[in-house]
């Protein structure tokens, strides 16, 4: 099929813009004095856009040799695909409290790839692309075990080292532990949603060839309804 290969190259082609942003986003972070660069693979996006681009080539290269996906695959790319989405809700989110706080966030474009372009395309790949499987709904706790092995380890290295990758880990920079605990709720629940709303898309088939081949049966309806509307019915004749 055609269109499976065509969306298997974008995989690849989405990998390779991936990696280049990730290794942008690392030069810029080494030279940024307001960032600690030296915990560039503590962040959250890092990683989980790192696991995103191995399977992304990983699915790349399955599209182009065989029709249809295998469950595991469809079970992978919606653990990185719900990860990678949340991430960058979450970073709009930091920015903009940090907005309303004046704290000043420089973004560069790869944070704008990382976090809002690549995650937007993935949305379109995953409900457009052909030859997905319907994903199961057991993804979604799985979805959140990540985060929670994540931000236990990063509240206890931060404890440790006296730097955490997000504002709202840092008890320094919250009002205690119970606006941690809220704050860590929400995101958790963040990731549920995200997850679900995953799985709910993925039992949608919608195909670029149905698309198209829907349109293409509306053109001539609405031609012949034109034309219909068009002609001007002509009196009876005299007598009828």
């Amino acid at each position: 099929m055609l269109t499976r290969k065509i969306f298997g190259w974008l995989r690849l082609l989405t990998a390779a813009i991936c990696i280049t942003a990730l290794t942008h986003r690392m030069i810029w972070g080494m030279g940024s004095q307001t960032l600690a660069s030296d915990n560039f693979f503590a962040y959250l996006t890092i990683q989980s856009n790192t696991a995103f681009a191995v399977v992304a080539i990983v699915a790349g290269i399955i599209a182009l040799r065989q029709d249809e996906d295998p469950a595991w695959m469809t079970t992978a790319r919606a653990l990185v695909l719900s990860w990678t989405i949340t991430a960058g809700l979450a970073f709009a989110l930091i920015v903009w409290q940090a907005g309303l706080r004046g704290i000043p966030i420089t973004v560069p474009w790869s944070d704008v790839m990382l976090h809002f372009i690549i995650p937007a395309w993935t949305i379109v790949a995953w409900i457009f692309g052909p030859g997905r499987r319907a994903a199961s709904w057991r993804v979604v706790p799985f979805v959140l075990l990540y985060p929670i092995v994540w931000g236990v380890f990063t509240i206890w290295r931060g404890a440790v080292i006296g730097w955490y990758p997000y504002y709202f880990l840092d008890p320094r920079q919250v009002s205690g532990l119970l606006e941690m605990a809220i704050t860590s709720a929400i995101a958790l629940a963040i990731f549920a949603l995200v997850a679900s709303g995953l799985v709910v898309l993925s039992r949608v088939h919608p195909t670029v060839e149905g698309v198209s081949h829907a349109i293409w049966r509306k053109l001539p309806r609405k031609r012949a309804d034109a034309a219909r509307s068009g002609v001007r019915k002509l009196p009876p004749p005299l007598g009828a």
